[in-house]
């Protein structure tokens, strides 16, 4: 008991020493503790050199610009993040995917301020098609990026583990907490590493690594190994091992993980506190966005000038919505205001003033095709907002075609399409955004 008491004393004094020396805090400490880290962690030196990097003056002036540009939404985001019961901590996750950018887009077609891939989007509810992205909503992708991170949660039961799992994908990380368990495992009891059972499951792992074997394959392992009640902690998961091509997790999660950590230290920083950005710490206290049913087919223009907003400012907020059109084929559909216009908005939102689409009306010798390409909309579109069950044609019938006439022959109807843009590719159990950028590159 003695020999434990002494060896925690010095742990202590050791922890607080290096606290002191690096200037953190026990806010520091309560970030680690967020995503399920042992306080322990904060000695990593790959961390605090990471850590210090963030902090030249670049760095900082580049992260208070970023929080001061997301102030508008920010607040909302920790909102739903309470609301779902994830850690407020992930809001840092948000920063180290976009730097809180709503319409951020990666090499790999990742997109919106969680940087979800078309099809990752698709599987939790975000809509992609002619007339929205919701990837770059930011209620709706936040509230599909707690739907994700919950279920990691539930898959590994750490908060660390579902934010790198988000980066790498859970496959990945499955096969790390297999190999360590497994390495942990022979330390502790060096005789059977030759053991039958354990070369079963080490050819398992191999096999998966070389693609030779599914998936379920190595979950079957996974959950046996698990019995072992081998549970590594991060920093074993992150050590890098000597002469080893393919480590228990990838350099870039290794990376994302320490870097989440790090933004969410900055925020305790003494140039945080002072007076100019004092403001920052309090962000989330109170109410800045409001989620409200308009309209299809209404314009931008006519919902900014009917709440006396700024058309841009209405824009930015609303960057999913392609074209500035509310989608013509929704009887109503939710855009983001500032919180001090929903007074406004529910005085003046039955008066809004509707888009006046273009009207065709069919000549002899029409076809549908025809009037498609003219006035560059596509066929299924204007079928779907006619509700034409054929392509036939009457004389003198009116065709509405859902754009505003003054943008005849402007929009891009192909503009951010990843659907045409991207190769196929079948979703497996155990992908991720991350997995599947690697995989379609």
């Amino acid at each position: 008991m003695k020999k434990f008491l002494f060896s925690f004393l010095i742990f202590s004094a050791y922890l607080h020493a290096t606290l002191t020396g690096a200037n953190f805090t026990q806010r520091d400490v309560h970030i680690l503790e967020d995503l399920d880290i042992n306080p322990s962690f904060i000695t990593d030196y790959k961390l605090q050199e990471i850590y210090e990097k963030l902090q030249n003056q670049a760095s900082m002036e580049h992260y208070i610009k970023k929080f001061e540009e997301a102030s508008i939404f920010l607040p909302r985001i920790k909102e739903i993040l309470r609301e779902e019961g994830i850690p407020t901590s992930f809001i840092y996750m948000a920063m180290a995917e976009s730097y809180f950018t709503i319409d951020a887009r990666s090499n790999a077609k990742a997109t919106g301020l969680w940087q979800f891939m078309y099809e990752t989007g698709k599987r939790y509810g975000l809509n992609s098609n002619i007339y929205v992205d919701e990837r770059m909503d930011l209620v709706k992708s936040t509230v599909a990026a707690t739907k994700y991170l919950k279920a990691l949660h539930k898959r590994f039961g750490k908060w660390y583990l579902a934010a790198i799992a988000y980066n790498c994908g859970e496959g990945r990380v499955v096969e790390a907490l297999t190999r360590a368990s497994l390495d942990l495992y022979i330390q502790k009891n060096p005789k059977l590493k030759s053991d039958k059972k354990i070369k079963e499951y080490r050819k398992v792992i191999y096999d998966y690594q070389k693609r030779r074997t599914r998936f379920k394959n190595l979950r079957a392992v996974y959950k046996e190994v698990q019995k072992l009640g081998i549970k590594p902690e991060l920093e074993y998961l992150l050590r890098v091992q000597p002469k080893v091509g393919r480590q228990y997790l990838p350099q870039e999660s290794r990376r994302y993980i320490r870097k989440i950590i790090s933004f969410g230290m900055l925020n305790s920083q003494n140039f945080i506190k002072i007076d100019e950005n004092s403001h920052l710490l309090n962000m989330g206290i109170s109410k800045t966005i409001a989620t409200v049913p308009v309209k299809g087919g209404l314009h931008l223009k006519n919902i900014a000038k009917a709440i006396d907003m700024s058309y841009d400012d209405l824009l930015n907020l609303n960057k999913h919505i392609k074209q500035s059109i509310i989608p013509p084929t929704k009887k109503y559909y939710t855009i983001n205001i500032p919180y001090d216009k929903l007074t406004l908005f529910n005085k003046n939102s039955a008066s809004i003033k509707d888009t006046k689409f273009a009207i065709h009306v069919v000549k002899s010798g029409d076809t549908l095709y025809g009037i498609s390409r003219k006035y560059k909309v596509p066929l299924k579109l204007i079928k779907e907002y006619n509700h034409l069950k054929t392509t036939r044609l009457a004389l003198r019938q009116k065709i509405e075609l859902p754009i505003p006439n003054d943008m005849i022959g402007k929009i891009n109807f192909t503009l951010f399409d990843d659907r045409k843009r991207t190769k196929n590719y079948i979703v497996k159990n155990g992908d991720s955004l991350y997995s599947i950028a690697k995989n379609i590159k």
